[in-house]
């Protein structure tokens, strides 16, 4: 079996190493540095005698293998091998923030629970069974960088499954064989989570925590993403431009700006309700022509709701009938339906709105696009229909 030796010290990136077995790009070494992976955090990469790995993961005997593409290693040989460092202790610092992020929001609410996390270059994140406040999630962050101030030991150990002291440690012990140990990392006396990854010393290397995004993750509950190091005060500063920006354009005091912007957003929650109602009322007075047996309804609809005419297209496709509608906003958006196979609107709505310096697109039976001219509205609509009564 391997030696692990970032369970020993997650700041060694450089050593040498034998090769114990090579298939083809899959190599194993009998001791290595680079972390396979796990709890969410992914693997190192770096190289192996200047040939690269590109992935690094357990196989079903619990060796590490490395993947090192195009390699002419043979059994025996003696390498240098180096990970490469500033990735890994980015991850390292984003493993070490997941967990005191994490446990600054369950401070803030007990009932929380972890689902899953993911913590790679790019992007890191934790996932929670429900949403937070805002107002929890700024205590959070408060609480985190008070921590990341008194820099805190970051501190592993080993518990037996019995261990009253077990208790107060976050762990899924079903998630744990009985013969595997439990590897605990302790934050100072303010955290405690089993975990086997790789993390920081002391709290201050984290230099920064910042959460920049909550969005929904579907059934799994909510997505909290987060940054650390230097990429939190870029974010940091990032988010406060735009923060101050939409400030300036609301007019308000910095204070009020989120206030001021629910207050918008419960008006113009009102506005649409409104305009469904308004385009609900227009369409239901709509009268058809009837063009060689087949029902054609013909609107200029201003400003309408796109769900109500997508609506009423349908409906009125589903019967056999024809609609073209016009919608006049910024721009001119045109929709064409058809239950009539003698009309393919793709094809209509390409030659019409073509004319007219606009482009649209779709499906035989219905297809839809725009022009930039808003007074056209009603040239568009006339050549829209004669277009339709030409295939009929």
């Amino acid at each position: 079996m391997t030696d692990e030796i970032f369970r020993h010290d997650g700041y060694i990136f450089d050593f040498e190493a034998h090769v114990a077995a090579v298939n083809g790009d899959d190599v194993i070494l009998d001791c290595t540095a680079f972390y396979p992976g796990g709890g969410g955090q992914v693997c190192d990469t770096g190289s192996i005698a200047n040939c690269k790995v590109t992935e690094v993961s357990y196989n079903k005997d619990n060796d590490i293998v490395h993947k090192c593409p195009g390699n002419d290693l043979h059994v025996g040989d003696t390498v240098w091998c180096q990970v490469d460092w500033d990735r890994r202790y980015d991850l390292m610092q984003g493993h070490t923030g997941e967990h005191l992020l994490f446990g600054s929001l369950k401070r803030q609410c007990e009932e929380l629970s972890i689902v899953k996390i993911f913590i790679s270059p790019e992007t890191k994140y934790v996932i929670v069974d429900r949403d937070l406040t805002w107002e929890q999630i700024r205590k959070a962050e408060d609480f985190a960088n008070q921590a990341i101030r008194d820099n805190h030991s970051i501190t592993h150990s080993i518990m037996d499954r019995d261990d009253p002291e077990l208790e107060k440690v976050r762990i899924k012990l079903d998630r744990i064989g009985e013969d595997e140990e439990i590897t605990v990392v302790a934050i100072g006396d303010i955290d405690y989570s089993a975990c086997s990854g790789v993390h920081v010393l002391e709290t201050s290397e984290l230099e920064m925590l910042v959460v920049d995004r909550k969005v929904k993750a579907g059934k799994e509950g909510y997505e909290i993403h987060f940054k650390v190091g230097e990429a939190a005060k870029q974010s940091a500063v990032a988010l406060s431009n735009v923060a101050l920006e939409v400030i300036d354009v609301i007019g308000c005091k910095n204070e009020d700006a989120a206030k001021a912007v629910s207050n918008m957003k419960q008006e113009l929650e009102v506005k649409n309700r409104l305009l469904r109602d308004a385009t609900k009322r227009m369409v239901s007075h709509l009268s058809p022509e009837d063009v060689n047996g087949t029902a054609l309804y013909s609107a200029i609809l201003p400003g309408a709701d796109r769900n109500v005419m997508n609506d009423t297209m349908e409906s009125i496709r589903s019967k056999g009938g024809i609609g073209a509608f016009v919608s006049v906003s910024e721009t001119l958006s045109v929709m064409l339906a058809s239950g009539n196979p003698k009309v393919d609107c793709k094809a209509v709505i390409s030659d019409v709105l073509g004319r007219f310096g606009g482009r649209g697109g779709g499906k035989p039976d219905f297809a839809q696009g725009g022009v930039p001219d808003v007074e056209k509205a009603d040239e568009v609509l006339s050549a829209l229909v004669a277009a339709v009564k030409e295939s009929l």
